[in-house]
């Protein structure tokens, strides 16, 4: 694999990216100081790149209850279970910036229940790491435990939402072996 190709898969980037595209790849580059590898992956397919950024957008960046925070430890909770290498960089750096606490974005990355959490972030990640390893188990009882520490139904929606995500966004990183930006292991720390 070549260090421009963030994937193990020879599905080379539409040269030249559409106008529409190439704006966002620019804006990336200005906010966060680089493309990230998942969008460059998807970028073979201009369809399949704005499918996967409207419903990351929405999700991630998108009216909720649950804070940016928030959704970044999902992100985080549900990849150290699945183990992928590429979204426990990316949104590891992701806590630690927007939680100005490298360490908790460290102990998120090795194991969530190492962090010093309050009830309704550990509630929230047990949720997220129960529909992760046996979702086929979740009863109006683990519902009911979220809205016992205040998160409303759409509240739990959305989190059931970030982790379904997370979980099908894993599975797609590490069958293809794709690879973080470098960036991510130096930032925020």
């Amino acid at each position: 694999m070549s260090k421009d190709q963030p994937t193990a898969l020879d599905l080379p980037m539409v040269d030249p990216l559409p106008e529409k595209t190439q704006k966002y790849f620019d804006i990336c580059q200005d906010k966060l100081g680089l493309v990230p590898n998942v969008l460059k992956s998807y970028a073979f397919d201009i369809d399949k790149l704005n499918a996967f950024t409207a419903l990351y957008n929405d999700l991630m960046l998108g009216d909720s209850g649950l804070t940016k925070l928030e959704r970044e430890m999902i992100a985080v909770a549900v990849s150290s279970i699945n183990k992928c290498f590429y979204c426990l960089t990316a949104h590891g750096q992701a806590v630690r910036e927007l939680s100005g606490n490298p360490m908790l974005g460290e102990m998120m990355v090795m194991n969530w229940r190492a962090a010093d959490l309050d009830d309704r972030q550990y509630a929230m990640l047990d949720f997220a790491e129960m529909m992760t390893v046996a979702s086929h188990k979740i009863e109006e009882k683990h519902r009911a435990r979220l809205r016992e520490v205040g998160f409303t139904d759409r509240d739990i929606w959305d989190i059931a939402n970030v982790a379904g995500f997370y979980n099908m966004t894993n599975r797609v990183a590490s069958a293809t072996d794709m690879r973080p930006n470098d960036e991510y292991h130096a930032q925020s720390r």
